[in-house]
């Protein structure tokens, strides 16, 4: 991973029936309004495959710098997509932002 590069991940559980078009819609309308933010990079959406925890989905995306994620979460298409949907659609989740580890003796 790029030195400075940040990687953005978030898990989440939506209040849609599961395989519903409004769960459908959640993620496409997700995918479409965060990955066109200028400063996200390998924007990808996942599905949570093991019984371990209680979590349906996954969005996941890189940056190369702090500036470019502190970019993102100003970004007015951010600021609306988190006011308008996800705070409505979204009934749990847990945010995760990693930089790489490097062990220095």
């Amino acid at each position: 991973m790029k030195d400075g590069a940040i990687i953005h991940s978030v898990i989440f559980s939506l209040k849609h029936e599961n395989g519903s078009s409004a769960e459908q819609r959640f993620l496409e309308d997700g995918r479409a309004a965060l990955s066109s933010i200028p400063t996200v990079k390998e924007f990808q959406v996942f599905r949570e495959i093991s019984p371990k925890n209680t979590y349906d989905f996954g969005f996941s995306m890189r940056f190369d710098s702090r500036a470019d994620y502190e970019a993102y979460n100003a970004h007015p298409q951010h600021v609306a997509f988190v006011r308008d949907r996800w705070d409505h659609e979204v009934i749990q989740f847990l945010e995760i932002d990693y930089a790489g580890y490097e062990h220095r003796s």
